[in-house]
């Protein structure tokens, strides 16, 4: 670990052993071997205290990224809300005016035909309305004379 091989760690209890003697060695290894085991414990709990505040926060960070993903889903969900009213309500626009348009067509017998008649002028004579296609033209009843030469 620090570079320390066997002959070095003999020498250094060699030392040890002329300087403290037999009789206190014992003891004086006890008491290091005591440090280094309340040195290793005290690492440890540190160790584990920041891995679990390291996992706090890494908690903390995924709530946060999941309430503003909420938010953003709830924004998104408010503006299809939004752009759904905004469409029924042109859809009732639309509705409305084609009923509107419809009230105004010739052969129209309400009585608020007439109303509005007054307010946006004469509507047109049924024969300017286009018919059916896969019909012939009828002929104008001016001239009544043709039309019973044509129909013979």
């Amino acid at each position: 670990m620090f570079g320390i091989g066997t002959g070095e760690l003999l020498i250094v209890a060699l030392v040890a052993l002329i300087v403290l003697g037999p009789e206190r060695l014992p003891k004086a290894a006890r008491f290091a071997g005591l440090w280094i085991r309340r040195g290793r414990a005290q690492w440890y709990s540190v160790k584990s205290e920041l891995e679990r505040e390291l996992a706090a926060e890494e908690l903390k960070r995924s709530v946060q990224d999941t309430r503003r993903s909420i938010a953003d889903a709830g924004t998104q969900l408010r503006d299809a809300g939004e752009q759904a009213r905004s469409g029924l309500t042109e859809l009732r626009k639309g509705t409305e005016d084609l009923l509107s348009d419809a009230r105004r067509m010739p052969g129209d017998t309400a009585p608020d035909a007439r109303e509005s008649e007054a307010v946006t002028g004469p509507t047109l004579p049924p024969e300017a309305i286009a018919g059916d296609p896969t019909r012939p033209p009828i002929a104008p009843a001016d001239n009544a004379e043709d039309a019973r030469g044509a129909a013979r």
